[in-house]
C-alpha cells in the first residue's frame, strides 16, 4: 500500500474528501520475490491489498493494488490506454486514462447515446517526479501546495486504518482531517 496504493488513496480522497473509515483485506500472494539486485527476498508486506473506503455524503470508493496484477506496460504510463481510476455518479462518469502519477487523459460520459469524450489529454510541464520543485516553490512564492501534511497523514492513517481492519476483520474509524475541497 505504501508503494503503489498511497497514489490512488490520495487520488479519491483529494477527489471525495477525506475518509471517515476503511475496511480492507490484504493477504501475501507471493511469500518470496525475485529483485534484481537484492537475489530472492521474504515479502513480510503485503502485496495485495483491497480497500473501502467510507466518506462523507454515503460515498464509497475503493482502491484495488498490488504486485500481483500483470500490466503489459509496466511503469511505461505513456503507452497506457486502459483507465487506473473512475469516479461514477448519477448523471455521468469520468475514467482517468493511464496513472495518477502520469495520465494520458480524462474520459467523461454523460449521455446514454453518445460515446465517451476525451477531455483533456494535454499533460502541460506536469512531471511526477518534481514533487520537490514544488514544495520549494511554495516555499518562495509562500502559497499553498495541494497536497500538504494534513492530507499526508489522513492517507498514511488510512493505511494504518486498513492493516488494521485486515488483522481484525472489521470497519476502523478514522480520526485525521484534511482542508477540502483541494481546490
Amino acid at each position: 500500500m505504501p508503494d503503489l496504493g498511497v497514489y490512488n488513496i490520495t487520488t479519491l480522497t483529494g477527489l471525495l474528501g477525506p475518509a471517515r473509515s476503511v475496511m480492507a483485506m490484504t493477504s501475501i500472494v507471493k511469500p518470496e520475490r525475485k529483485i534484481d539486485d537484492k537475489g530472492t527476498i521474504k515479502v513480510v508486506a503485503e502485496d495485495n491489498a483491497h480497500i473501502l473506503l467510507e466518506h462523507d455524503n454515503n460515498v464509497i470508493s475503493h482502491v484495488m493494488c498490488g504486485f500481483n496484477y500483470f500490466d503489459p506496460h509496466g511503469h511505461e504510463a505513456g503507452k497506457q490506454a486502459l483507465h487506473s481510476i473512475q469516479v461514477y455518479g448519477d448523471y455521468g462518469n469520468m475514467r482517468l486514462i493511464g496513472y495518477d502519477w502520469e495520465t494520458n487523459g480524462v474520459m467523461v460520459d454523460t449521455s446514454w447515446d453518445e460515446p465517451a469524450i476525451l477531455m483533456s489529454s494535454d499533460k502541460g510541464d506536469f512531471v511526477w517526479q518534481e514533487g520537490a520543485t514544488k514544495v520549494g516553490e511554495s516555499l518562495i512564492n509562500n502559497t499553498d501546495l495541494l497536497i500538504n501534511v494534513e492530507h499526508a497523514l489522513h492517507v498514511l492513517e488510512i493505511i494504518e486504518a486498513a492493516r488494521k481492519s485486515s488483522a481484525m476483520g472489521t470497519k476502523v474509524k478514522l480520526t485525521s482531517q484534511f482542508k477540502w475541497p483541494v481546490v
